[in-house]
């Protein structure tokens, strides 16, 4: 980490949005309803690469927030409402042209504010643009449906009609480890169903969020519908409990979805929290591709996914060659700056988390269990990938690595007896995300299937909800509803029953 740490944007349609004081830090404003605004205090952006200081953001309060949402509940959920389906698509698309057209300074931003390497920043980005392009996929489940009255006595000659319909006004609550894309995703969804959205970006890195609301405001997007507030997670209780948010797509951890629940009463929810998925090794499995599959499952973007594999269960007549294979894949990681192309894992968000990991691993090693890969510091954010070993089930069952989700590149090992027993190791935890089975015993994948309380089982492949063509969120602590192409529309649309009565008018004649 030789190199300064700063941003640099190119693209002149970014150039209103910020202003560059003499120490190259950029003074971003925020997007309010059509309005570019500053605020009487800032929150302060750092670099996860070296803890730099590259951005001020505004720091909303109150007084900031309430005519805004006054705004966008009054005028603009209607502006959106009131657009056809059609050129609400035609819209979409365009953002996704512009992003193709911005998607250096986007990728760069994510590298710079985000920490990910240039192929992860270039990935979301990429990941982005293609949600945008798939929202017709969406509609398929907007459609209603007719309801004959002649099923029940009491509905004779009349007949009835379910639609959906928009809620209004969507708060999405974004998290920090994908800060464009789940933006962009809850965007999309919501827009789609003729929802304004309301964005409370992560205040670790909300500049890609900031670029992204220049881009839809470029595309033409009705300027009352559609806001960014940059207002601390701690501090927004009053906009997550005020009445005008009909629906709460939320990402992030569980501690904060319970909180959200708590404060925000009677909505619509998506809430897509905590996970930290086992992955399932039959002694059938081709290793070799377990390996690979597990090792990228905990290093992907540092293991700072709520899919990230956290708990390798393997059968022991294979579990010695699993491991062998594992730390040998571990080992090939290169962990470094994120803007060097050669490096495969850049930097956990900041120093605290990789506090709590090795505080958490050096928990394992007091209670018997044992470090066999990494377990290191490189740096004040830097971390190497770390398998444990835990062989005591009743110690396992008592590590904060297998309570808590940890958002670090850190998972344990240990070795099962049966499927039985992988089976009563996954349930055990609070979580049900995902899981990752790997192996070819049709019987045996099909047991675990069945049992396993999760969202979604992928089978010789690690967890990875992409894009959401799939759809992903789990049970448990992991969440409510779904997230993917098709199903959120679901829980940002609310069912209206239209009955129509013909009593008496001759319309039908029954026998």
């Amino acid at each position: 980490m030789n190199r300064p740490v700063y941003l640099e944007i190119k693209s002149s349609v970014f150039k209103d949005i910020y202003e560059i004081d003499e120490g190259s830090i950029y003074n971003f404003q925020t997007y309010l309803a059509g309005i570019w605004s500053r605020s009487e205090s800032t929150i302060t952006i750092h670099s996860p690469i070296d803890n730099a200081v590259i951005a001020k953001v505004p720091r909303l309060t109150w007084k900031d927030v309430d005519p805004i949402l006054t705004t966008i509940y009054k005028k603009g959920r209607w502006k959106v409402r009131g657009i056809p389906g059609d050129k609400r698509l035609d819209m979409l698309h365009k953002i996704a042209d512009l992003m193709e057209k911005y998607r250096d300074d986007l990728a760069h931003v994510l590298m710079i504010n985000a920490g990910k390497t240039s192929k992860q920043a270039h990935g979301e980005v990429e990941a982005s643009i293609e949600r945008l392009r798939k929202s017709e996929l969406d509609v398929r489940k907007i459609m209603g449906e007719y309801v004959p009255g002649d099923w029940s006595d009491h509905t004779l000659e009349s007949e009835g009609i379910v639609r959906r319909e928009p809620y209004g006004v969507v708060l999405a609550i974004i998290p920090f480890n994908y800060p464009l894309f789940d933006t962009v995703n809850k965007f999309t969804y919501s827009v789609v169903a003729g929802n304004a959205v309301i964005v409370k970006p992560p205040s670790y890195d909300p500049l890609p969020v900031l670029l992204f609301a220049r881009i839809v405001e470029e595309a033409g997007f009705p300027k009352n519908g559609f806001a960014v507030m940059t207002i601390p997670g701690r501090e927004s209780g009053k906009l997550v409990s005020d009445r005008r948010i009909q629906v709460i797509s939320f990402t992030g951890s569980t501690e904060t979805g319970i909180a959200v629940i708590r404060e925000a009463g009677i909505k619509q929810f998506i809430l897509e929290l905590g996970g930290g998925d086992p992955a399932i090794v039959l002694k059938d499995a081709d290793l070799n591709l377990a390996a690979e599959k597990i090792a990228i499952g905990m290093t992907s973007y540092s293991g700072q996914r709520c899919d990230a594999i956290k708990l390798v269960l393997c059968e022991r007549p294979v579990y010695d060659e699993l491991k062998e294979k594992l730390v040998s894949n571990l080992s090939k990681i290169k962990v470094g700056d994120p803007r060097e192309n050669s490096v495969d894992m850049g930097p956990l968000i900041d120093p605290s988390t990789v506090d709590e990991m090795l505080n958490a691993v050096s928990e394992v090693v007091e209670k018997g269990g044992r470090v066999i890969y990494g377990g290191n510091r490189l740096g004040p954010t830097y971390v190497e990938p770390t398998l444990v070993e835990v062989e005591d089930k009743k110690v396992l069952l008592s590590l904060k690595l297998y309570r808590d989700e940890m958002f670090a590149p850190v998972a344990l090992i240990t070795n099962v007896k049966s499927v039985d027993e992988a089976i009563e190791l996954a349930n055990a935890r609070r979580y049900g995300l995902d899981a990752a089975i790997f192996g070819r015993d049709i019987d045996k994948i099909r047991k675990l299937i069945r049992y396993l309380e999760v969202g979604a089982v992928y089978i010789n492949e690690y967890p990875r909800h992409g894009i959401g063509y799939y759809p992903f969120g789990g049970r448990k602590d992991s969440g409510i509803s779904r997230e993917g192409i098709g199903y959120s529309i679901e829980y940002v649309t609310a069912l209206k029953t239209i009955v129509y009565n013909y009593r008496g008018r001759g319309i039908w004649e029954y026998i």
